[in-house]
């Protein structure tokens, strides 16, 4: 009877546990963004936290105030302003759109003049004008959940820097492996997550500075906008930086300019896209060597279910489940010490 009772009790704590869990992720899941980036920027800090506590002797309190002002200002700040950016072109076509109508005529009326074909009728034009302005007001809605996302960002950093270690020490016994595997399961997803917060804003930010150098010298209008654009294309896998260059170049061959069109074609596939190669092979040597393929494929599934901080989450997904099935083929397949198949502490 004793046995049947602990098997009631067990099972039924674990169905309370599973119902409460499932409750509280569908009430968190706006918050997501901010939740999974204060994730990132902990792994980030955690070695500063652990300097300023352990070897500095820092009251923990004010270790995580100064590096929360860090974080503001190397991370949030910028991202604050490029967000201002976008706002601010898509505040132009919401409340202007007769300025977007002309445009989309006067290129439509380019290629007409040029090839004999009416790209848009006027109808055609007004639905299109009507598309773009809904999305603008979508795009403005969420920028007051991007403001909630940053301050449950700030709070929940804080609280993460004070409480690290016990935290840490936590998950890794919740872990259904061994002290030894346990620990480097946490380095490895934390060389993940560290890697690809560097890595991934640092090609963007290179990427679209050589595209901004060139749509500058090709005459782009509006260049700096489309560059910071790129930075962001740069996320998206196969296509990236081809759905902003592509386009720019078409736009500038209708308008007659055909020399900086060729150009910015030329200067997109030889220097561009190349470029990405070249940094990812450093970034590789440096950091975690995570296979091209781990990435575009961890993009693809991140994307939808985290956002934006799919980038990051998305391969760390990936690569976890690659992780674990290693595991599992070396210590139940192989036969092999588990303990032993993993690199030492990073």
């Amino acid at each position: 009877m004793r046995s049947v009772k602990e098997q009631y009790w067990r099972y039924s704590l674990f169905v309370i546990i599973l119902v409460l869990g499932v409750v509280i992720f569908a009430e968190l899941t706006p918050y997501i963004g901010g939740l999974l980036g204060a994730m990132t920027i902990y792994v980030l800090l955690r070695r500063q936290m652990r300097y300023l506590t352990v070897r500095r002797r820092w009251r923990r309190s004010l270790a995580a105030s100064v590096l929360l002002v860090e974080a503001i200002v190397c991370f949030l700040i910028p991202l604050s302003g490029i967000v201002w950016m976008f706002v601010d072109k898509v505040q132009d076509f919401t409340l202007d759109p007769q300025s977007l109508i002309s445009s989309i005529r006067h290129v439509s009326e380019q290629i007409r003049l040029r090839i004999g074909y009416d790209l848009l009728q006027d109808s055609n034009i007004s639905s299109m004008v009507a598309v773009i302005t809904r999305f603008g007001q979508a795009f403005l809605q969420g920028i007051f959940s991007f403001g909630v996302n940053i301050v449950m960002l700030l709070f929940v950093l804080y609280f993460m820097l004070i409480g690290g270690t016990r935290m840490e020490n936590y998950c890794r016994a919740m872990l259904p492996f061994n002290a030894a595997v346990a620990r480097n399961v946490t380095n490895e997803i934390y060389m993940i997550v560290r890697s690809n917060a560097i890595g991934i804003p640092l090609i963007a930010v290179v990427q679209g500075s050589i595209a901004y150098a060139g749509y500058l010298v090709c005459g782009v209008p509006s260049a700096l906008f489309w560059g910071v654009v790129t930075c962001f294309a740069t996320i998206l896998p196969v296509v990236g930086t081809a759905l902003v260059w592509v386009p720019l170049a078409a736009y500038l061959a209708v308008e007659g300019s055909w020399g900086a069109a060729v150009g910015l074609m030329a200067y997109g596939v030889l220097v561009v896209t190349q470029s990405d190669n070249v940094i990812r092979f450093i970034l590789q040597k440096r950091m975690a060597d995570t296979h091209p393929l781990v990435t575009i494929l961890g993009v693809l599934i991140g994307l939808p279910l985290f956002g934006f901080m799919g980038v990051i989450f998305g391969p760390l997904l990936l690569a976890m489940f690659v992780f674990f099935v290693h595991i599992f083929k070396r210590k139940y397949l192989d036969g092999a010490e588990t303990a032993r198949l993993f690199v030492p502490d990073r």
